[in-house]
């Protein structure tokens, strides 16, 4: 089936959020993989725009618009997954600065309640996940319940892709093993 007509027929809509900005960003690469990689009955739609979102400020009472859309992408998706590239040791500051945004006022967030994955991929041997392991401390504040297995981190991942496209099989493989846990677990959250 092809992709456009997994997204006709999709029952389980899911949000990516890559934490980078960087153009050709592996984190984002990573989603495109993941969305290609998911069981029919489901799709990903992919949010791109974390640098519109102003600084956070809890004294501006005034929602910009593009927080606005982040917080009706989040109340429409049934689960999400952030890419998180690690930058010192944590997630980047763009990242972290969505999620205060979206995570106000607390009673209705529309990342209460929300079931997550948590991916990353990086040049380092790492592969992100002591930033992982900050966005799951994180979302612990916002109630969202994140999957804790498959894990899915990427290391070298400049080895692991081609000009943006995922090219690496064993990788392919684990990712439809990630998607198919994401949907059952998103699932398990349905309303």
């Amino acid at each position: 089936m092809h992709r456009r007509d997994r997204l006709l027929c999709a029952v389980t809509q899911l949000l990516g959020i890559a934490g980078s900005l960087r153009r050709g960003s592996f984190n984002r690469a990573l989603l495109v993989a993941i969305g290609d990689q998911l069981p029919v009955g489901s799709a990903l739609t992919i949010f791109d725009r974390l640098g519109e979102i102003p600084t956070f400020d809890p004294d501006n009472r005034h929602e910009p618009e593009s927080v606005i859309a982040l917080k009706a992408a989040l109340a429409a998706a049934d689960g999400v997954i952030i890419a998180t590239p690690e930058y010192n040791y944590s997630i980047p500051g763009v990242l972290k600065n969505a999620i205060d945004w979206a995570s106000r006022p607390p009673p209705l967030s529309p990342l209460r309640g929300k079931p997550m994955g948590i991916v990353s991929a990086a040049s380092g041997m790492s592969g992100g996940m002591r930033a992982q392991y900050h966005l799951r401390q994180i979302l612990v504040y916002t109630d969202s319940p994140a999957m804790m297995q498959p894990e899915v981190i990427v290391p070298h991942a400049h080895t692991r892709f081609t000009e943006g496209v995922l090219s690496d099989g064993p990788t392919r493989a684990h990712l439809a093993g990630f998607g198919a846990a994401l949907v059952a677990w998103v699932g398990r959250f349905k309303r």
